[in-house]
């Protein structure tokens, strides 16, 4: 069976199908049988080649939230790229498409229409983006994180699998917190905050971070994914910290394999409200502070409002973490009910099977019987 997956701009669409096709090869289906289709630029150019996934790339471009003139340039690219993708469909002969959002998915979903390939959708956060909505009535089934979504997805075609935690990140589950602890060099008797924005990182986090981190050191310990972009000042600012201070302190740009690590070395994780904390930070029963992004129109508040309303997480904004991060954090350090509480508020969200429901789905809806075709 041929399986061709379009996902790409943001880790929250590419790693959730990079663990679907993990949990594919397991299925039998090997890694020639599988085509990604991506654009030049994105995190899929570096990922999915080092997956040992082939990698096909059409031309585009963000249509929404956009310059009027870098929209009709997009537009104009992504409706040549539909000769591109009809070509591949063609060339492949894929059995299923399977997608997770991304402005390049829609002239590639667009050709498996037209070709008749069957399409499932795997909607990572809980509302889906403006390229899922436009592809919605053409798939046969939407897999979703959460049954919220059955706001926006017919339910003849929904079916909620859960986040599928990459393996790597699932793997670390099992570590015990002292070994995890002891990968940082971090000592099991004080609680630890982990603190992250993305790859590229949250300024806002970061400024709120370091505002208040002697503060915060005098108490608990803390594991501080910066993100690439704002490295040089967190790493500038970690100088100026007493060696005192610096015993309890564990500063990064970024964390590949070590991320699960990580997670399972922390009591408390403070970040983004990205599709992935959905699934990762239930994966380790690990209560979260989130602050939505912004400006990432309302997808960041869902995911954020869907954590906090089952227990498993408070809410802050970029405006008040500076003033509230202290309160927030240790307040919940000392009030050991309460944490205990949205710790298994966390706990309970987990689908420690996602990954594999997932690929169940999408091999099904190619009618794959058991074995390579």
């Amino acid at each position: 069976m041929n399986v061709l997956v379009c996902a790409g701009g943001t880790g929250g669409g590419i790693y959730p199908a990079l663990t679907a096709v993990t949990e594919l090869q397991h299925l039998g289906i090997t890694k020639e049988q599988i085509l990604w289709v991506g654009t030049a630029g994105e995190m899929e150019e570096q990922l999915v080649p080092r997956a040992g996934i082939k990698l096909e790339k059409i031309r585009g471009g963000a249509i929404v939230g956009v310059k009027p003139q870098v929209m009709v340039k997009h537009l104009a690219q992504l409706t040549w790229s539909l000769g591109t993708a009809n070509n591949l469909m063609r060339s492949f002969k894929p059995d299923v498409m399977f997608m997770t959002g991304g402005y390049m998915s829609v002239p590639v979903a667009l050709a498996a229409r037209l070709h008749k390939v069957p399409i499932v959708i795997y909607l990572p956060d809980v509302e889906p983006g403006s390229a899922i909505k436009t592809v919605v009535p053409w798939a046969k089934t939407v897999a979703c994180t959460t049954n919220l979504s059955g706001e926006f997805v017919p339910a003849d075609k929904m079916v909620v699998t859960g986040y599928p935690v990459r393996p790597e990140i699932r793997a670390a589950t099992q570590l015990s917190k002292e070994d995890a602890l002891s990968a940082f060099n971090l000592q099991p008797g004080r609680k630890t905050l982990f603190v992250f924005g993305g790859s590229r990182g949250s300024w806002n986090i970061n400024k709120a971070v370091m505002d208040n981190l002697p503060a915060l050191l005098d108490q608990i310990q803390v594991i501080h994914v910066s993100g690439t972009l704002t490295w040089p000042q967190v790493e500038e600012f970690a100088a100026t910290l007493t060696e005192d201070q610096r015993q309890w302190y564990r500063p990064y740009p970024y964390l590949h394999e070590e991320m699960g690590t990580a997670f399972r070395a922390a009591d408390l994780a403070l970040a983004r409200a990205g599709a992935s904390m959905l699934g990762e930070a239930p994966a380790f029963g690990l209560p979260s502070i989130m602050v939505p992004l912004t400006f990432a129109w309302r997808y960041q508040k869902v995911n954020a409002d869907y954590l906090t309303e089952h227990g498993a997480a408070l809410q802050s904004t970029d405006e008040q973490l500076p003033g509230e991060i202290l309160s927030l954090v240790l307040d919940l350090f000392n009030d050991e009910t309460r944490f205990r509480q949205m710790q298994k508020a966390a706990q309970a969200l987990d689908k420690p099977n996602a990954s594999a429901q997932l690929a169940q789905v999408i091999a099904q809806t190619g009618q794959y019987q058991g074995g390579a075709a």
